[in-house]
């Protein structure tokens, strides 16, 4: 068995950025997106889920259909079909109507970028 693998990446242990992090609200740390599992000050250690099938806030303007690419506008801290500008995320889970501010997005690691 190789020898030199350092974990799954499933959840990783990551510094807070500025501000801190809320469990259970999305984080975006350079390429690294996902669901943060602790609250946490600044600077503090916390975990990141990577993977999984998570309820985020998204733009309500948005219709949103089951298998579409999900993007995180870290401005406005809510996911959207727009990709211009924001970062690739994952996959929507469930269908959204326009006037629903949230969509279960199955996260896809590594889209990041």
């Amino acid at each position: 068995m190789a020898q030199n693998k350092i974990r799954n990446g499933v959840a990783l242990d990551l510094a807070a950025p500025v501000g801190g992090v809320v469990s259970g609200a999305a984080v975006l740390i350079g390429a690294f997106f996902g669901v943060a599992g602790d609250t946490v000050e600044a600077t503090e250690t916390f975990v990141l889920h990577t993977e999984g099938v998570w309820e985020l806030p998204c733009k309500s303007a948005d219709v949103v259909s089951v298998g579409d690419v999900l993007y995180w506008d870290d401005t406005a801290k809510e996911l959207t079909k727009t990709s211009t500008a924001n970062t690739k995320v994952g996959i929507a889970y469930t269908s959204a109507a326009d006037t629903v501010v949230a969509v279960q997005i199955k996260l896809i690691p590594g889209l990041g970028a």
